[in-house]
């Protein structure tokens, strides 16, 4: 099989080592990737939203099956066009990508599903805004409608800076507060079948005890040892199969990677969000504790043959991955400075550049590296995770310390 896999971050080094260890892959192209995929795939220059060009690229490889890693290009219509040239492509259409592309409408299809989830108002000016913050009061949560590279909520209880967020965004959704852990589930589907991974947590803000602006992650582990039991079987049921569903019923049909991001609440779970894609960090996780061949389970969910696919198999123990960030982030980021220290397995690149006089690796993002380790247990991960970062040099870097340290403590409880 040759495998195309679109993106350059962290979500995408992690989907091209684990595709790269498919016994069926012939060839992995990456477009435009970056300098830890290079390692594993061959690099071609394309725009990844820009469906032309994309699918245009797949046709001159010769691709068996495209991979569409970020959120942008699917709901810029890669996938469509892709489709349209007779390729397999795993990742939804457009249509469907607003799932993610649009808070709107994603809680218009929770509502016509009934699918738990938080109250909500989509508001365009600042009445509407006051009225909603009026009505659901402290912690207020102010969301982007758009595609904000997970950067686009604010939870707070001061009333000024919600409000400053909502003036920035423009069109917003309002929501009422979910308290409880949160937790990450990816289904992959073809729009009928439909099968879930490991649930994750990631670490969304940027500085330890969830302190500072919100990040795109700073940070995951898997599995979950608090998590209630039945969580998974309970979300399938109650959320998943009712949203593909409705999708069909809608006539776009969801297929592809389907998040699920959660609140787990004194009422059960509930969900936050819904994204198109695998999430980054929590896919370093999930995937490094993922035994069966990835290629051949994203081909089936891009074929329609998900229900022949056989079980899928994991790895005993647990992962954790911690996000070294560039001095800056996630206000202004500073990039080009130079990273030593990587060249040791289970450092994922995020945010890297070689330099053109003497290759030198350089941080080109926010986030620069993913350093994901596994382990027999969480604790044993978590150790290992941070060896690997104690490794890596890059001046004026920061990273949480407590990546996974309160679920190894027992100090996750869920609501009851």
């Amino acid at each position: 099989m040759r495998v195309l896999l679109v993106g350059g971050g962290g979500r995408e080094h992690a989907l091209a080592l684990r595709l790269a260890d498919d016994p069926s892959l012939e060839q992995l192209i990456a477009a435009p990737g970056n300098p830890g995929i290079a390692e594993v795939a061959e690099l071609r220059e394309v725009t990844p939203t820009d469906p032309a060009a994309v699918a245009a690229l797949a046709v001159e490889v010769g691709a068996d099956l495209v991979v569409v890693g970020p959120e942008a290009p699917l709901v810029a219509g890669v996938a469509d066009a892709v489709r349209a040239k007779g390729i397999p492509v795993f990742g939804p259409s457009a249509e469907a990508a607003r799932l993610e592309g649009s808070k709107t409408f994603a809680k218009d299809v929770m509502t016509a599903a009934a699918v738990p989830t938080a109250r909500a108002y989509t508001c365009t000016d600042e009445s509407s805004t006051a009225a909603a913050l009026d009505e659901f009061g402290p912690p207020y949560v102010v969301k982007n409608d758009g595609l904000a590279a997970g950067k686009g909520v604010v939870v707070t209880d001061d009333r000024t800076a919600a409000e400053a967020h909502a003036r920035d965004c423009g069109r917003v959704v309002v929501e009422e507060y979910l308290a409880g852990p949160e937790v990450s589930l990816f289904v992959v589907t073809d729009g009928e079948a439909a099968v879930p991974l490991l649930p994750a947590q990631d670490f969304k803000r940027v500085g330890d005890g969830d302190a500072g602006p919100n990040t795109g992650g700073m940070g995951a582990y898997a599995p979950l040892p608090w998590a209630p039991p039945g969580l998974v079987d309970e979300v399938m049921r109650d959320v998943v199969h009712p949203t593909l569903a409705e999708m069909r019923r809608r006539g776009t049909p969801f297929a592809g990677l389907l998040y699920v991001g959660l609140a787990i609440t004194v009422d059960g779970p509930r969900v936050i969000e819904f994204n198109a894609r695998f999430g980054d960090p929590e896919t370093q996780v999930v995937l490094a504790l993922l035994e069966t061949p990835l290629a051949g389970l994203l081909h089936a969910a891009a074929t329609g043959t998900l229900a022949e696919h056989p079980p899928l198999r994991w790895r005993t123990g647990a992962a954790v991955t911690v996000v070294l960030a560039a001095e800056g982030y996630p206000a202004q980021p500073r990039t080009g400075d130079v990273i030593t220290g990587v060249d040791r397995p289970g450092v994922i690149h995020s945010g890297t550049a070689r330099r053109a006089a003497d290759g030198a690796l350089l941080s080109a993002g926010g986030r620069v590296l993913c350093a994901t380790a596994t382990g027999a247990d969480l604790a044993a991960a978590r150790d290992a995770a941070y060896q690997l970062v104690r490794g890596i040099t890059l001046a004026g870097s920061h990273h949480r310390s407590d990546i996974a340290a309160a679920a190894v403590d027992g100090r996750i409880a869920v609501p009851s």
